[in-house]
This record gives structure tokens, C-alpha cells and sequence, in this order.
């Protein structure tokens, strides 16, 4: 399982123009999964992601996490982030989970992200996205698990 979280000061996603996901301040994740990823990776990135502190305190050091600065987390599906670029000019996804793989897992993923009382919003998984977002730092982080 691979995420790239950024911390944003607010992030949409749209389908064919319309807006089907969007926070304020929080994080943006790009979320790709493997084919032997299940419940223990998920579990994992949902504890690290939750507990993150990135915010920054009174004094300006990264000291506040999610819940501490009332924020949401925007979730969209990525596949390529399994992406394989070694051979050639064009990228094969092999290592990536096949859709009816990946969807439940993705599903399960937000639903354990919102069962932390943090409020997620997500795209569609599948779908042809774009995403708008402003990053706050920028402070990017991938995770990998």
C-alpha cells in the first residue's frame, strides 16, 4: 500500500466538472494498493495518517496533528502510484492491484479513516479525476507499507 499524503489548506476533486469531493485544511492522500495488501496495511496507514502532527504549534514547530486543527482528509484512488518506469518510455502497472482488488480495499481504507471521527471525503474510484488543491508548507510525505 502506498500513500502520498500532502498537508493542503483546502483540496477538491471533479468529474467532468463537477465538484464530488472537497476539505478545507487537511490532507490530500493519493492512495495505491499492491495485490497482497489487506486489513494490516490499512490499519497501519490509518493509525500513522491520523497521528500525524504537521501542524504547526504557537511557536511554528510541527507539533498539531488532524484533529487538533479541526481538519479533513480528502482520499482519491491512484493506481499509478505502482507505476513501473524501469523499462522503456511507458509506465507498466503490473504491481498494482487489479480494480476488484483495490476497490473494497479502498473503501475500507476511507471507512476506517472516518471511524477515527475525522471527517473524509473521496473521489470516485475508477473515474477520470481533477484535482485541485493549494499545499500548506508544502509538507509531502509518502508512505509505504
Amino acid at each position: 500500500m502506498r500513500v502520498v499524503l500532502q498537508k493542503v489548506n483546502h483540496a477538491a476533486v471533479s468529474i467532468d466538472d463537477k465538484v464530488v469531493g472537497q476539505i478545507k485544511q487537511g490532507y490530500f492522500l493519493l492512495v495505491g494498493f499492491a495485490p497482497s495488501d489487506g486489513e494490516e496495511q490499512i490499519d497501519y496507514l490509518v493509525h500513522k495518517i491520523t497521528n500525524l502532527r504537521v501542524f504547526e504549534d504557537e511557536d511554528g514547530k510541527m507539533n498539531k496533528g488532524l484533529r487538533d486543527v479541526n481538519g479533513a482528509i480528502l482520499s482519491v484512488s491512484q493506481f499509478t502510484l505502482y507505476a513501473d518506469t524501469k523499462h522503456g518510455n511507458r509506465p507498466g502497472f503490473s504491481q498494482a492491484a487489479r480494480p476488484e482488488i483495490a476497490e473494497p480495499l479502498y473503501d475500507l481504507f476511507n471507512q476506517k479513516l472516518a471511524a477515527t471521527g475525522i471527517h473524509v471525503e473521496t473521489g470516485h474510484f475508477g473515474a477520470m479525476m481533477k484535482i485541485d488543491l493549494e499545499n500548506d508548507g508544502p509538507t509531502t510525505i509518502l508512505y509505504e507499507r
